[in-house]
Parts: structure tokens; sequence; C-alpha cells
């Protein structure tokens, strides 16, 4: 992904089975408290980068941050508080959908704070994440679900969900700081189209995007997060800043069992470049499969 040095990660863009659908926010947390979690991980917009053989997985929950779990095998896992708080950032509440990725020994962290996207770094995963300038991406606009992408080239992107005509996603190149959004690169990805998407509101959001023998592809979620009919789709590019096409068996997971489809799936790509699909059911593998061609 890149020329920059990049770690591998496993990027969790749905639900583990030790995860619960959770969307809500709990109380302020002690920012270095570590304890071992004896059920589900209550995780909402769930995301886990693997770094030097340790698990670490954030999400939407604390309402003073985003907290960090550790784990070695996926099943055990320890909180260690809060890895980003309200204090060394900009904004104080509504702590959402974090992303986190090693830069040339950094970690950045995008994420959404009173719905506006932000960036934050640290020099280790477990935090303290910081912002020398504590302000969000773009001061002027609400938006929500930043996900990064860097290209072959080592060209960082940035996608992101604008609210016009509902919740769309949009894409931007990022500078060389990993941090600044070219405005005037703005464009728009994908919008509500699929009649699976308008049952309740209107709504695509959650992207992220991987590249596969020379396709981007996407994964996205469409209609409420509160509603059953939350559910993942996919769509293709050959041009990361041109035209999207949904695929048309979209979509790809809806209403599975009791779990909600939160942000896609759990997609592990690792160094020889091989895409791995984990927990999802056997029709949806052979979906995908179908898919990434």
């Amino acid at each position: 992904m890149g020329k920059k040095k990049i770690s591998t990660g496993v990027w969790l863009l749905g639900l583990l089975i030790v995860f619960c659908s959770y969307t809500g926010v709990v109380g302020a947390k002690n920012r270095s408290k570590t304890k071992t979690v004896t059920k589900s991980v209550p995780l909402g917009d769930p995301f886990i980068l693997l770094h030097d053989g340790t698990y670490y997985a954030y999400g939407t929950h604390a309402a003073d941050g985003i907290e960090v779990y550790t784990s070695k095998d996926l099943r055990k896992w320890k909180l260690h508080g809060l890895a980003l708080h309200k204090d060394d950032v900009w904004a104080d509440s509504r702590f959402w959908a974090p992303e986190i990725y090693e830069i040339d020994g950094k970690f950045y962290m995008y994420y959404t704070a009173d719905e506006h996207i932000c960036v934050a770094i640290a020099d280790s995963p477990l935090g303290p994440f910081r912002q020398n300038e504590k302000k969000p991406m773009v001061a002027g606009e609400k938006m929500i679900d930043s996900s990064l992408f860097i290209d072959e080239d080592g060209k960082p992107y940035l996608f992101f969900v604008r609210f016009n005509d509902g919740n769309n996603v949009w894409v931007a190149e990022l500078e060389d700081d990993y941090m600044t959004i070219k405005t005037e690169t703005m464009r728009p990805c994908i919008h509500v189209s699929q009649a699976w998407e308008e049952v309740w509101p209107r709504v695509n959001e959650g992207s992220y995007v991987l590249k596969h023998n020379g396709l981007y592809y996407m994964t996205y979620s469409g209609n409420s997060f509160e509603s059953p009919f939350y559910g993942i789709g996919c769509a293709t590019a050959t041009d990361i800043m041109g035209e999207w096409t949904k695929y048309q068996e979209n979509p790809i997971l809806q209403k599975p069992g009791n779990l909600q489809a939160d942000f896609a799936l759990f997609i592990m790509r690792i160094k020889i470049k091989s895409i791995f699909i984990h927990g999802a059911c056997t029709s949806v593998r052979s979906i995908l499969k179908k898919w990434m061609v």
C-alpha cells in the first residue's frame, strides 16, 4: 500500500464474533486503566490494527475519546483505557469511527469528533494520540467516517462522508503530511442509488477502499445504523478519482442473524498481498470471490 513504510494491519470493517454491534457511548474512562475483558468488546465502528504481533482494537464507545484494546489471538482482549482523550484534541464529544495507520514510525488516527473529521498522531498504538493544532480537517463543514488510502505510487487519499442529499461518500487527495485535505480535489464517489439502500433513510457511509489486481474496491454501509436493514454494499473503480460502479448483487451482507452490518467486512491484507475474508458466511465468501477478480 504505497512506498511509505506502513505497518501490516488488520482492518475490521464489520463485526467480529467477539465484538458487539454497539452504537452508543459511555461515561469517562480512566486514560491508562488496563483490565481483561470477560465479555464481548463493546465497540461500534470497530477497527483493528496488527502491529508487532499484537492486535489493537479501537471503536465508538467512550464519551471522552477513543478506547484501545489489545489481543494476541483476537479472542482474549485487554482494555487499556483511552488512546485518545478529549483534552488532547479538538472537540469534547461524539468520538466515532477511528482508523489507525503506522506511517514512517508514527501512528495516525483518523476519526470523527462532533461530526467533523479529524486526525491525531501518537508514537505508540496505545497513544496518547494528540493534535499539535486542535482543529478538524475541514472546519466549515460537518463530515464523518474518514478512511485513509495510500496508492501504489505513494499518493495519499482520504474517503469521507458528506451530508448532501443524505449521506454520500466522497474522496480527496491529501498533502504529504497526511493531515491536510486538498479541498480543490474533492470528488463524489457513491450516493444512494440502489433499491436496498432506500429503506431508511438516504445513507451511504462507512467506506473502506483497497486495491487488487489494478482495480479499486470499496465496501460501504447502506441505510441507517438504527435500522435492521443496515447492510453492506460494494463498488469498484478503475480510477480512484473517477466513476464508481456498484455491484449489481448488493447487498453482500444484510440482517446476518442478530448482528448488524456495522461498516462492511473483516478484511485482512498481509504483505504478500493476499486477501482473506474472515467471519463471513459461506454465501458472502462466494460472492466476494466472484466480485474480487
